[in-house]
């Protein structure tokens, strides 16, 4: 929405790797999004041809009923990683990244030469190996070359301080780039582009403009849900908080991720969110662990459906809750720091 919105001029390619697993709400926002930007997303999935009901089905077949977990995440490599990187094969590419400007992670990043990720909700829409490459030692006469040759005589004596200082234990190579982009991030942004045309073969080293190049603006949590709402798309449902009350006191909860309903970095409340909102979908993730293997590392999804359990969860919920304090309802403010999740699921 925030590309299409904020730069029609780019040939943006909209895709969407389905696991046969997603919610319902999923595919509605799909269909919106196709709908209200008048656009086609290409619906991608592994395992084409196979006989399996989904591709989620083919690969847990090949990997002997053992599911996924946080220590084995073939479902993200199989299931998401592998069929994008096929849909783009080798052409050069730019990969527009959704992670906001509040999150403190970097996501996936291809390993493909040919695919270079770009991040339009953060001040730094660079990714590390891009920086890396830039803000050595070694490069602090070039990268000064490079500012003089945008601003001129406009270098001001503290930018040029920062620039030359070297980047060392006590200032770190980010310490160094959050000097650089808050004392003009337009200018830090041209200076990786002419770096990248004149010292690097990656996808955009062969553009001639680039317009993200002017782009300083910080997107947070906030501003996706007026982006969304505006836009008429709406907020997916599985977003938007639900009352439950134990032992009299009243809480909230509300799934924090889109992605597949039986996802393993699911909490505990999510699960609980799933049996009682959708209770026919909490069924058919119990049914994967028919073979021995869990979701959870040491429940099963029959016991944490016993009431007591139920109550005991919902209880540790609002205790976390109330001593948080989240600035917002959503549950991933309230979790924020436990888990990063699986980024590759979510760009």
């Amino acid at each position: 929405i925030y590309l299409n919105q904020k730069y029609p001029q780019l040939d943006i390619e909209y895709y969407f790797c389905d696991t046969g697993k997603e919610l319902d709400e999923v595919y509605q926002t799909l269909e919106k999004l196709q709908e209200i930007l008048q656009i086609k997303i290409s619906v991608r999935q592994a395992a084409q041809g196979s006989s399996a009901d989904t591709p989620f089905d083919h690969f847990l077949e090949i990997y002997g009923g053992f599911l996924p977990s946080s220590q084995a995440r073939w479902c993200t490599k199989k299931l998401k990683l592998e069929p994008f990187e096929t849909f783009i094969g080798d052409e050069p590419t730019i990969s527009y990244v959704g992670i906001r400007g509040d999150e403190d992670r970097e996501g996936y990043i291809s390993k493909k030469s040919n695919i270079q990720s770009i991040f339009p909700f953060r001040q730094n829409i660079w990714s590390k190996d891009v920086i890396r490459k830039l803000l050595v030692n070694s490069q602090i006469g070039l990268v000064q070359d490079y500012y003089t040759s945008i601003q001129g005589t406009r270098l001001s004596e503290h930018l040029q301080k920062v620039i030359q200082t070297p980047i060392s234990a006590s200032f770190t190579q980010d310490q160094k780039l959050k000097r650089l982009l808050d004392v003009d991030t337009p200018a830090l942004n041209h200076v990786v582009f002419q770096f990248l045309q004149e010292h690097t073969d990656m996808p955009l080293a062969s553009e001639e403009i680039f317009p993200l190049l002017e782009n300083h603006e910080i997107l947070v949590k906030e501003d996706i849900f007026n982006l969304l709402r505006e836009s008429g798309v709406g907020v997916p449902a599985y977003y938007e908080n639900v009352e439950f009350e134990v032992n009299g006191q009243k809480g909230h909860y509300a799934r924090s991720r889109s992605g597949c309903f039986f996802c393993f970095f699911q909490q505990k409340i999510e699960w609980v969110w799933l049996l009682e909102n959708h209770p026919e979908l909490y069924e058919k993730a119990k049914a994967y662990e028919k073979r021995g293997f869990t979701w959870g590392e040491n429940e099963s999804l029959d016991e944490l459906a016993e009431p007591a359990r139920i109550q005991a969860i919902k209880e540790e919920f609002l205790k976390r809750s109330q001593r948080e304090k989240p600035s917002s309802g959503y549950l991933i403010d309230i979790l924020d720091g436990e888990t990063d999740g699986c980024a590759a699921c979510f760009i």
